[in-house]
């Protein structure tokens, strides 16, 4: 049985429990090909058809150097059929040019006007290939890193708006270091690099990352060597981030074990959590893939009301939502993309005092029409976001009491709202025109 780590029981930094909504940012050499069957997460087809299927047919666009090694997959095929014998370095070589054309500017001015509160961006996937220039240098491939450095670029524009900057990293899969082809989930494990010389190139790593850019969250992924000793690297981020937080994705199993430390929980493509437990955090992204998938349509992407809801659902318990951004190879954001994250921010306009700084509320309810309702905590109110638009000029909430004296509003419409008891629920007079958008908010105080 291992020690305990000696950061367990850390408390949450508040801002972290308060930012309520983050940008993830994937943006690889696999969206040079861009290419992905398009279909249910890798953790649904594990469910139903097992991680064969869920190898062979991901649908993220990440993980296109693994598809194209699995014979028969819809990505070998389609890689044979389209680039022949072309070897996935290509891509790398194509990816590191295009980067020279990037802007960081938009990227921020859109993850500000979507309402976001902070940033974390993917600075090495599984394929290896570094978006900055580090003192540390792949062993087993030349020029596998950007020239141009990305991280301090993208960190430096996010945190002149104000916004909190964190970074990715995979910890847990490098390919330039072996483990290819991974076809089910006994050699995605093997696939972790265990060897010292790994353990010291992803330390040195994460330890440069940590003294460069004092990232606000470190967000590693699928592992870690087993020999590393976590407690001494979190030691020295939290030195010197004394706010910082960790995800759960170091050492997943024990964590969940109670022996190891995370501040908060990765659920993906998920909103499960242990309600009242450790702080979560859902992450997906805005279609089946986090890389940009041209094979995507504008009907596989969250549509602007499913996005609102599914933060409404996230944050009513206790949640953050890190939603996934996946520029295209040349750093442009698609529109399909761009205009979800927009309308996102135009709710949060108004809203957003039930999203930010609030704690989770009671259970989920309904209105007498069937409308979804659930709620949030801020220090002088409680929320109630009600999911759709009544048909009526009265809403029924038969579940939810409100008490005499209290003063319930409409968030973006001035002034206070009559109401009356109804047994044990409350009856509520609700203005001429309500707010457009999928939800509004009452604020009862």
């Amino acid at each position: 049985m291992p020690e305990p780590s000696r950061h367990l029981g850390r408390p949450l930094p508040a801002w972290f429990d308060d930012a309520k909504f983050g940008i993830f940012v994937h943006w690889t050499a696999a969206t040079v090909p861009a290419f992905a069957p398009v279909g249910p997460s890798p953790f649904d087809l594990a469910a139903t058809e097992g991680w064969e299927a869920a190898m062979a047919r991901s649908p993220y666009v990440e993980w296109y150097q693994n598809s194209m090694s699995i014979p028969g997959s819809p990505v070998a095929e389609h890689h044979r059929a389209t680039y022949g014998d072309l070897p996935y370095d290509a891509f790398v070589r194509r990816f590191a040019e295009l980067i020279e054309r990037w802007d960081p500017e938009p990227w921020a001015d859109l993850f500000v006007a979507a309402g976001a509160r902070y940033v974390v961006l993917v600075t090495k996937h599984h394929d290896g290939f570094l978006l900055w220039p580090s003192t540390t240098p792949n062993p087993h491939k030349e020029r596998w890193g950007s020239e141009r450095d990305v991280v301090g670029e993208l960190a430096a524009a996010v945190r002149a708006r104000g916004l909190r900057f964190g970074l990715y990293y995979s910890g847990g899969l490098d390919w330039t270091f072996g483990g290819l082809p991974m076809r089910d989930l006994a050699s995605s494990i093997a696939a972790i690099p265990q060897t010292p010389e790994y353990l010291a190139y992803a330390d040195a790593h994460w330890r440069e990352l940590i003294d460069r850019y004092e990232p606000d969250v470190l967000w590693n992924d699928i592992g870690y060597p087993a020999a590393a000793d976590l407690d001494g690297l979190f030691d020295a981020y939290y030195e010197r981030v004394p706010h910082g937080v960790v995800n759960d994705r170091f050492d997943f199993l024990g964590v969940h074990a109670g022996t190891a430390h995370a501040d908060f929980t990765t659920p993906e493509y998920s909103t499960a959590h242990e309600p009242g437990g450790r702080k979560w955090e859902s992450t997906r992204g805005l279609g089946p893939s986090f890389g940009f998938n041209r094979e995507e349509r504008d009907e596989d992407l969250l549509p602007p009301d499913g996005i609102v809801r599914l933060l409404a659902e996230v944050v009513s318990g206790g949640g953050n939502l890190l939603l996934n951004v996946g520029p295209a190879a040349d750093g442009t954001i698609p529109w399909m993309q761009a205009t979800r994250l927009l309308t996102t921010g135009w709710w949060l306009r108004e809203n957003g005092p039930a999203v930010y700084g609030t704690r989770a509320g009671p259970a989920a309810t309904r209105t007498a029409e069937g409308l979804p309702v659930v709620g949030t905590e801020g220090d002088a109110a409680r929320h109630l976001l009600v999911l759709g638009s009544p048909a009526g000029d009265r809403l029924e909430l038969p579940a939810v009491a409100v008490d005499e004296g209290d003063i319930v509003e409409l968030l973006g419409h001035g002034g206070p709202l009559r109401w009356e008891r109804t047994g044990a629920g409350t009856s509520i007079e609700l203005p001429v025109a309500l707010p457009a958008g999928p939800a509004f908010t009452l604020r009862v105080s």
